[in-house]
């Protein structure tokens, strides 16, 4: 092994990402700040991510970092998007005057090519030197058709942009996912060098075995106890903390606000949001039981829904009997039918509606010829803009994530109005609320330690040590 083939080998172990890009040849004048700076990176990486809250404008910054490679390279790029956003970024692209057209039949009509994830098999990768996925947690799943879809698609494209609102700082598996579509360490080989795994039973260290049963005193604690065994296979190695963050950060920028960046937070600052905590009783007791008690389990707590769906849907139809753009989010198919007949005004996106009619309903919503949306967050939660609405109901859930990108659509930079956010719940589903706001608190406790991490292991300055003369070992030599 020669000493240039040698110093290429410790480079290709180093834990950083490389730079793929060029420098930028047009910025917006439209643009923050702190956007310009985003987008400038990312178009220097070649491939990035960019994990920036709801509304901080990151259609803007992907569009930019498409227009520029288009422009730098002579060809094309194709966006990827949820279903319905496509239309949101076509008039993004028009306001900072960037030509983007919208093919859901695998031709390209432009330089850049917006289509949702559905008509991804229409396209071929090789028509394409770059591609960008817009709320690319829809590949965080390692085992999901559609991580390996994305993945297997960009997998030899130069250029590569995943934009996504700030990723669950505790999942690692999203981590893995992104950086293996970006090119970087896919996420088996994240696990080998970042982290350990536990022994063969999954068992927690004593240490953390009595925390969690200091913390077990509820029902879901204890279920997050158990959880946490089964699936807690691997942890960061405590050596490693800071170089694993180290890495994530020489890939992808995260934030909520633009301070996080080092900017002023003006235009930034939402306005107040009113969450209220609707604890219906049923008029109904359960099958045996003299009085209402709390559901214990996923199973009792289903029971208690479909037997209180009426009495639920009409309290919903009553908070949203007002003349202001309200929507509903449920999670069963016969609430949303059930919801859409109560309120008389109401339109119903479900997973049969056709795809046409999804945007249609989408665009009515926006526009304001439809006054209330019915949907499930499964549905219609990722990447829609509806600043114009103050008022979203929902029914209580276990997802922290569907419930954060529920109210996201919502109360999101952009939002004029004070919000006001709806849960209902009934007394049996008390611990469903408890569980969420939990989440909630630990959410925003786990992102802050993440910013800490990543601001710390951006100001590690990299120093590579080269040396004129090198005496190799002789095996080396061989």
């Amino acid at each position: 092994m020669s000493l240039p083939d040698y110093e290429q080998f410790l480079l290709r172990r180093q834990q950083s990402s490389q730079d793929y890009g060029f420098d930028p040849t047009w910025m917006p004048d439209k643009l923050f700040p702190f956007q310009i700076a985003l987008t400038e990176w990312a178009i220097k990486k070649g491939r990035a991510a960019i994990f920036a809250d709801c509304g901080m404008g990151k259609t803007a910054c992907q569009l930019t970092w498409a227009e520029n490679v288009a422009r730098h390279t002579g060809k094309k790029v194709l966006i990827l998007t949820p279903l319905a956003v496509g239309p949101q970024t076509v008039r993004e692209g028009e306001k900072f005057g960037i030509e983007c057209i919208q093919s859901r039949d695998g031709k390209i009509p432009t330089q850049i090519t917006i289509t949702n994830y559905e008509q991804l098999h229409k396209f071929r990768a090789d028509d394409f030197i770059g591609c960008v996925c817009d709320e690319s947690s829809i590949i965080k799943h390692n085992t999901g058709a559609t991580q390996k879809a994305v993945t297997r698609f960009m997998n030899k494209m130069p250029y590569r942009l995943l934009c996504t609102a700030t990723a669950a700082p505790n999942d690692f598996v999203e981590l893995g996912t992104s950086s293996e579509a970006l090119g970087e360490l896919s996420y088996s080989e994240m696990l080998t060098r970042f982290f350990r795994q536990r022994d063969n039973k999954g068992q927690l260290q004593e240490s953390r075995n009595q925390e969690f049963a200091r913390m077990a005193v509820n029902h879901y604690a204890r279920l997050s106890f158990r959880v946490h065994q089964s699936i807690g296979q691997w942890r960061l190695k405590y050596h490693a903390v800071q170089r694993f963050w180290q890495w994530v950060s020489s890939w992808s920028r995260a934030c909520r606000m633009p301070s996080d960046l080092g900017f002023e937070d003006d235009g930034f600052i939402l306005p107040p949001l009113k969450e209220i905590d609707h604890i219906i009783k049923p008029d109904s007791l359960p099958e045996g039981f003299l009085f209402s008690v709390p559901a214990f389990g996923l199973r009792e707590e289903r029971e208690e829904r479909k037997r209180t769906i009426n009495q639920r849907c009409e309290y919903v139809a009553n908070l949203v009997d007002h003349d202001q753009p309200a929507v509903v989010w449920c999670h069963y198919n016969q609430e949303g039918k059930l919801l859409t007949k109560l309120i008389p005004d109401a339109r119903e996106v479900a997973g049969s509606t056709p795809d046409d009619e999804k945007e249609e309903i989408y665009e009515d919503f926006l526009s304001g010829k439809l006054r209330v949306i019915v949907s499930k967050p499964k549905i219609g939660a990722w990447g829609l803009n509806w600043q114009h609405c103050a008022h979203g109901v929902t029914f209580a859930s276990h997802s922290y994530e569907q419930s954060y990108q529920s109210l996201r659509r919502i109360y999101r930079f952009g939002q004029k109005k004070p919000v006001r956010w709806d849960v209902v719940a009934t007394e049996g589903e008390r611990r469903v609320i408890d569980n969420m706001r939990r989440k909630a608190n630990q959410a925003d406790e786990m992102f802050e330690r993440m910013m800490t991490h990543m601001t710390s292991a951006l100001r590690i300055k990299r120093t590579e040590y080269k040396h004129k003369t090198v005496e190799l070992p002789d095996w080396v030599k061989e």
